[in-house]
């Protein structure tokens, strides 16, 4: 798996840590890693460390500095909304173009290298980049496999199986489903993960429980 992206069924569901955990796995197995998540919105300059950025850049024993932080997400934005919204905020469009041939250039350098890439969307699969164009419509320019994290509230069942059907219509091959423990769910988590698995056929799914915060 020399590159993937690592998207999600919505937002605030658990796919950085997801993200983590395999840069993690990824390096303990003595792979070389490199890390995008090509656009952020919600950042704060003031506390890189604490954003989705930084907290890659430290799963993939990497120092939080302006250029690392610059090399893994070019397009950042301040408002905590979808990136179109938040790049409006500031006069700005997201470059879908530019975003594209960014990914493809590290896609291309890991093969080269034999380096392990994982790219990070933002939200959810459908989350808009630009007037016309979603996360979706960027993994589907890549060429690259997909795993899709999901939680296990309420209404996770139905926002999973859209999910992989929005990918799987831009034919993007999904490597895995990951269900992610909503804290203080009632669902059961591995009721959701077996559920899941009786619709997608032979794409694996998994459960991670939920890991509160010390």
């Amino acid at each position: 798996m020399p590159a993937v992206f690592v998207t999600a069924s919505g937002t605030d569901i658990g796919k950085t840590f997801i993200a983590e955990a395999m840069l993690r796995e990824w390096r303990a197995q003595g792979h070389q890693v490199a890390v995008l998540k090509p656009v952020i919105s919600g950042f704060d300059p003031a506390h890189a460390a604490e954003t989705d950025t930084g907290r890659l850049l430290i799963a993939a024993g990497a120092e939080i500095t302006d250029d690392s932080i610059a090399l893994v997400s070019p397009w950042r934005y301040a408002a905590p909304l979808s990136p179109d919204m938040a790049a409006a905020r500031e006069g700005r469009t997201v470059p879908f173009d530019d975003v594209v041939a960014y990914c493809l250039a590290a896609i291309n350098e890991a093969h080269e290298t034999g380096m392990y890439l994982l790219i990070e969307g933002i939200g959810g699969v459908m989350v808009p980049l630009d007037d016309t164009r979603t996360v979706a419509d960027l993994v589907g320019e890549l060429g690259i496999p997909a795993i899709v994290v999901g939680g296990s509230y309420l209404g996770s069942l139905s926002h999973i199986l859209t999910a992989c059907e929005a990918l799987q219509a831009r034919r993007v091959p999904i490597d895995t489903i990951v269900i992610s423990e909503t804290p203080d769910s009632e669902v059961p988590l591995a009721e959701t993960r077996d559920t899941v698995a009786r619709f997608v056929g032979k794409i694996p799914v998994e459960a991670v429980a939920y890991q509160r915060p010390v």
